[in-house]
């Protein structure tokens, strides 16, 4: 398991010369109120004491007030992608607020050297009277690009965004994935220097998220830097050189993407499913809450048929359901659907016995069914398993829902495998031809 860091952290740099930073973000901190009595008033207090020439009180709080930045430092350079994460209210679309001038700091300043491209929200700056033919001018013009310029790429924006026959219909007739795609395009073809991107792919159907994927893996050869919020760790990992974790206005840790997701998904699993013991053993039933077959635990076994504590990625491990089976029956299967809780409970694993065409008879008593894993190919993280014991057609006995159990790295593994989806067991070898 990865230690948790809990002391200020700043993000390593690489030895790169200076003229390769295009953002530099030095001991930024922002506050914000939460009475809005109040929080009127603080400002107009800070206006006036801008027009008098006086200075402001940035680095106390006043009452009501919290910091939801504090002390953030870090540099981008050409052609880097920094993902942001942490949980929410850690403070990243603040950051990215910041980076892109929409609110100011209270202390620290931002340095940006080229053209900067905000994708927070997509479509937000769009006039819903204007057709979508003006809103690219005026939102290309916003974005730093002259007239001209603006002709030169419109063709392209346009069929990009894939609305060449709504180009000249009010953007309030355009649905929400149209106006999105509009407003991507618009970003991307700014050919900006740095693009703050902040959950924007997750808009669209799955077919222009994977164009837009492509296109700032394009766009980023030519130099362009990313900086991703995003709470799919996976795209965070797919896209990231390094990461940033942000907790509670802090940098918690920074660095290397695949150490830093691994330790944000260990304190989320933490937090909300607790300590997982990688076994559960279930309360027998009386009789007439029973069907027959009652399930009594469930746990992971070795290759010698000892339970296991541990569940290690890549290793052989026997998934065992154990049965109190009240009296015989033929044609018996079971199955398990496994979902991986840091992917939104996606479904990763889904096993039918059945399918595989085997079909089980079993007598009286306690039996347990196994199935073996030679090679578990699950990455690290935190699961949960459905487990349903049925008899042809579809009659089932009993279900146990959201047995968790998590996968761990090796002790003695030298690689990260967290950008992978799942394990693939592998040998390397050199031949000659």
């Amino acid at each position: 398991m990865v230690t948790q860091v809990e002391q200020q952290a700043t993000v390593p740099t690489v030895a790169r010369s200076e003229e390769d930073v295009v953002l530099s973000v030095n001991d930024v901190s922002k506050k914000f109120c939460r009475d809005l009595r109040k929080s009127l008033f603080y400002g107009v207090q800070d206006i006036v004491s801008d027009l008098m020439g006086g200075r402001r009180h940035s680095e106390t709080l006043r009452s009501k007030e919290f910091w939801a930045l504090q002390a953030i430092t870090f540099n981008l350079h050409r052609g880097e992608a920094l993902g942001l994460i942490g949980a929410n209210g850690a403070g990243k679309s603040t950051l990215l607020r910041i980076l892109s001038g929409l609110i100011k700091p209270d202390k620290g300043c931002v340095k940006v050297r080229g053209r900067l491209a905000p994708l927070i929200a997509l479509g937000a700056g769009f006039n819903p009277i204007l057709t979508g033919r003006e809103n690219i001018y005026a939102n290309m013009s916003v974005l730093g690009l002259s007239t001209q310029e603006i002709e030169d790429r419109f063709d392209d924006v346009v069929d990009f965004a894939e609305i060449k026959e709504a180009i000249d219909a009010p953007v309030q007739t355009y649905s929400s994935g149209m106006a999105a795609r509009l407003g991507f395009a618009c970003a991307i073809h700014t050919e900006p220097d740095i693009l703050l991107i902040d959950e924007v792919l997750a808009v669209g159907d799955i077919r222009f998220r994977a164009k837009c994927t492509r296109k700032l893996a394009e766009i980023r050869q030519k130099g362009t830097s990313f900086i991703l919020v995003n709470h799919k760790p996976a795209a965070i990992l797919s896209i990231c050189d390094k990461a940033v974790y942000l907790k509670q206005g802090r940098v918690l840790s920074a660095g290397d993407t695949n150490l830093i997701v691994r330790q944000y998904e260990e304190d989320l699993m933490l937090k909300d499913v607790g300590s997982v013991d990688n076994q559960i053993k279930l309360p027998p039933k009386a009789d007439h809450e029973s069907s027959g077959i009652d399930i009594t635990h469930a746990l992971f076994r070795d290759e010698w048929g000892q339970a296991i504590a541990s569940i290690y990625m890549g290793q052989s491990v026997y998934c065992c359901v154990g049965l109190q089976v009240r009296s015989p029956f033929q044609g018996i299967y079971w199955k398990c659907k496994i979902s991986d809780l840091s992917r939104e409970s996606e479904t990763v694993l889904d096993l039918n016995s059945d399918y595989d065409g085997c079909l089980f008879d079993v007598t009286t008593g306690h039996q347990e069914m196994q199935v073996k894993l030679p090679t578990l190919g699950l990455r690290p993280g935190v699961y949960t398993m459905d487990i349903y014991v049925v008899k042809k057609p579809q009659h089932c006995f009993d279900i146990v829902k959201n047995f968790k159990f998590g996968v761990e790295i090796p002790p003695d593994s030298k690689f990260l495998i967290e950008r992978n989806l799942y394990y693939q067991q592998r040998q390397w070898s050199l031949r000659s031809c």
